[in-house]
């Protein structure tokens, strides 16, 4: 049985509810079953910014907030309305619009309005979750690895021929209407087609500390992938994600030489855990590629992890910053843009922007680069646009074989010469 230690926000909710019961008639509970959604939709970092956009309704409310260790949120107070449940349920609805629980029959018990008469069943339900041990760790359809089976994994991903996992996605400058200038393109290993080929029963990124040191010997594999690549067009900036440590490897210096040869430039992008495991080799990397005509990005950020660091000690060149929908709900601009300003707007790249909104909310706080699927889209209608034969192959054909590097699938396309023209830097 896991302890009370694990579960301090529902032991504080049925202390605070039991205090009330005398009164329970005045309060209302409003209760939102995000351990309901897509695993993708209660990763913490989302949850985290559930939390903040109901911070007025909180006031409203009159009320206090409980995150609980699945991820639900917990409202309770005196002015809880049902107005006031409909507009959670609608802005919920806006920014998780794909989510499957829209289209089956638990989207009415996504938020749920619990009375007096309720509160008996309630405080019945989180002590349930206490006492049965309820993890938070998100369902999987595949076991973590372990250090026993790491060495192992290193050796399959040896004998792993990697060119046609290495895909390529652009980031691109909003210049105008109409108008856009390819800022560089980032080359990167998707994690699950590398785990497809050897054990589709192991999650490797479920431990982040061994996934990272599993990333050293991917990191070489990658680097060597790039002589066979056909993404050659000098004074193209190359971005690809690699450990510090491998920043000071003989195999980086290879591929640092590889690039300067084909007169392209290099951008590394580098996770935050990776820095605040050694904050002095962040700094040499930072020097080591600054002088040979380099830069650094700061990867995977969000607003509240900037908000929370000092980003102008590290000084990157770049930071990436990843667009989730209901960035667009919880801020009112104000406070984020004046912080994005403090560092550096010219800095930022808004990742993962999945339509037009992204790129509204990014352009509204200042930001003009952009990565991501709405991107992709982009650059593929004009490629399309281009080729000769660009209505013969669909959307997802052209797509799919623009995104690698070389390889068979990319070889079906009549016209390899336009793949790399859809936007042109």
């Amino acid at each position: 049985m896991v302890g009370y230690n694990k579960f301090e926000s529902e032991k504080f909710f049925v202390e605070t509810m039991t205090r009330i019961l005398r009164n329970k008639s005045e309060y209302k509970v409003l209760y939102i079953n995000i351990s309901k959604l897509k695993p993708k939709n209660r990763h913490p970092q989302f949850v985290r910014i559930v939390a903040r956009m109901f911070d007025n309704l909180v006031a409203v409310a009159d009320g206090t907030m409980f995150v609980f260790n699945n991820g639900d949120i917990v409202i309770l107070g005196k002015n809880i309305t049902d107005r006031l449940a409909d507009e959670v349920t609608e802005k919920l609805r806006s920014g998780l619009i794909t989510d499957p629980i829209w289209t089956n029959k638990s989207a009415d018990q996504l938020v749920k309005l619990y009375t007096g008469n309720d509160f008996d069943t309630l405080m019945g339900n989180v002590n349930n979750l206490i006492l049965s041990g309820f993890d938070n760790d998100l369902p999987r359809d595949s076991a973590p690895v372990d250090a026993g089976q790491i060495e192992a994994i290193k050796s399959s991903i040896d004998n792993i021929n990697l060119v046609d996992l290495v895909k390529h996605q652009s980031a691109i400058r909003l210049d105008g209407a109409d108008k856009f200038t390819k800022v560089f393109e980032e080359f990167y290993v998707a994690i699950k087609d590398l785990s497809r080929s050897f054990d589709r029963n192991i999650d490797l990124m479920a431990n982040k500390w061994l996934f990272l040191y599993l990333t050293q010997t991917l990191d070489k594999k990658t680097m060597a992938s790039f002589i066979f690549s056909e993404i050659v067009t000098p004074e193209l900036s190359v971005s690809i994600n690699l450990n510090l440590s491998t920043i000071f490897t003989s195999e980086f210096d290879d591929f640092a030489n590889l690039l300067k040869e084909r007169r392209q430039n290099l951008i590394v992008e580098v996770q935050i855990m990776d820095i605040f495991n050694n904050i002095e080799k962040y700094f040499d990397a930072k020097e080591i590629l600054h002088r040979m005509g380099g830069k650094i990005l700061l990867d995977a950020t969000g607003i509240e992890m900037l908000q929370a660091l000092d980003v102008k000690r590290f000084a990157p060149d770049y930071i990436k910053i990843f667009w989730h929908p209901l960035m667009a709900d919880y801020d009112n601009g104000i406070t984020v843009k004046a912080m994005l300003n403090s560092i550096g707007t010219e800095k930022f790249i808004l990742a993962k922007s999945i339509d037009d909104k992204a790129l509204r909310w990014g352009v509204k706080h200042g930001i003009r680069t952009f990565q991501g699927p709405y991107i992709d889209n982009l650059e593929t209608a004009l490629i399309r646009k281009k080729c000769p034969n660009g209505k013969a192959c669909s959307a997802e054909e052209c797509h799919k074989r623009r995104r690698l590097i070389a390889g068979s699938v990319r070889a079906q396309c009549s016209h390899i010469d336009f793949l790399e023209g859809g936007i042109n830097k």
